[in-house]
């Protein structure tokens, strides 16, 4: 049986580091890592998933993309993440950020790139930080997977308490209650809404067999899966609390 190396004293401060961050944020316990090559085994550091080539991270604003990094990090917790590249840490909680996606569809493997792209999120401190999906679809569709999942489980439910008090959501252009939704455009009742999807980029509504346009772009949307849900729940109920 290997013997797993120990930290180093800088991984040991960087680790310190990362989970005093989390604890000011309080977004709970630590539930999985991905590291980049360099990082400490699953067996040096508990439950952390390895890869061998994360997507890079980058603040917004950057002109392109980094290369993946040996020394970038990302940590899912109970109700948020951290996210490290070049030793700056920012904290994201679930129930606060904004994320929108951006598909990336290369030539070379067009039919799994829906998966992949640019995701930006808003951190604590309403910096937007930039996750640029990696060549390996399966490692980067799970954590975003993840979050988007996370995303919605914390925003979700008060999203709908908003609407039981009778208020108005926004999401970008595109507007809804307990009675309708609409854009600049176009309105309709629940009764009436079939469906909302995403065609060439452009969020679209389904008005009794009808589509019409809500929003030309939807990598402008934030938390687009977030309305979609809403809609979905809104739409069966015919907008009944």
């Amino acid at each position: 049986m290997t013997r797993p190396t120990p930290r180093t004293r800088g991984e040991e401060l960087l680790l310190a580091r990362i989970s005093a961050a989390a604890g000011r944020a309080r977004i709970g316990r630590r539930r999985a890592t991905y590291a980049g090559t360099g990082q400490p085994t699953p067996a040096q550091a508990g439950p952390l998933r390895v890869i061998r080539r994360l997507p890079a991270f980058v603040r917004y604003g950057r002109s392109a993309a980094t290369k993946a990094r040996a020394d970038a990090r990302l940590d899912l917790y109970e109700h948020g993440m951290t996210v490290v590249i070049k030793g700056r840490i920012h904290v994201i909680r679930y129930d606060t950020t904004s994320v929108f996606h951006t598909s990336v569809r290369p030539a070379h493997d067009a039919a799994r790139a829906g998966a992949l792209g640019v995701h930006t999120l808003t951190d604590v401190e309403g910096k937007r930080v930039v996750l640029y999906g990696g060549p390996e679809h399966s490692v980067a569709e799970e954590w975003a997977a993840e979050v988007r999942q996370a995303v919605l489980r914390a925003q979700l439910p008060r999203a709908l308490a908003t609407l039981d008090r009778g208020e108005r959501l926004a999401f970008g252009g595109i507007w809804l209650t307990r009675e309708e939704i609409g854009s600049a455009e176009v309105a309709a009742r629940w009764p009436q809404v079939r469906s909302l999807g995403v065609e060439h980029g452009a969020v679209r509504l389904d008005i009794d067999g009808t589509w019409h346009t809500l929003a030309a772009t939807a990598s402008t949307i934030r938390n687009l899966f977030v309305l979609r849900a809403l809609v979905e729940h809104l739409r069966t109920d015919g907008g009944r609390s």
